[in-house]
């Protein structure tokens, strides 16, 4: 039979086993919650600035509409010439 001192001995050792396994799970349980956060984190900044691009591509100022001739056609713009217009409008005509 084995004496008092080596089931001491093995006890501690089986109950220090256990206590490691316990922290070492936490700790891996713990890393990987982390590196989910960033993940998402990461994620998210990309739809962030995936948005912004977006946002400024349709909020930018339009290229006005001209034609081969230099002719401004839209009518917001302000060097828009209505009689130039009328004057290319009649020579396409004619």
């Amino acid at each position: 039979m084995a004496s008092q001192g080596v089931n001491v001995f093995r006890y501690s050792a089986l109950v220090a086993g256990l206590v490691y396994g316990v922290y070492h799970q936490s700790s891996l349980n713990s890393q990987t919650k982390r590196t989910e956060i960033e993940h998402e984190y990461a994620r998210k900044e990309r739809l962030i600035e995936q948005a912004k691009a977006e946002w400024k591509k349709k909020t930018a100022p339009q290229e006005p509409k001209t034609q081969a001739s230099g002719l401004i056609t839209d009518p917001e713009n302000p060097k828009f010439d209505l009689e130039a217009l009328l004057l290319a409008k009649e020579k396409e005509l004619s």
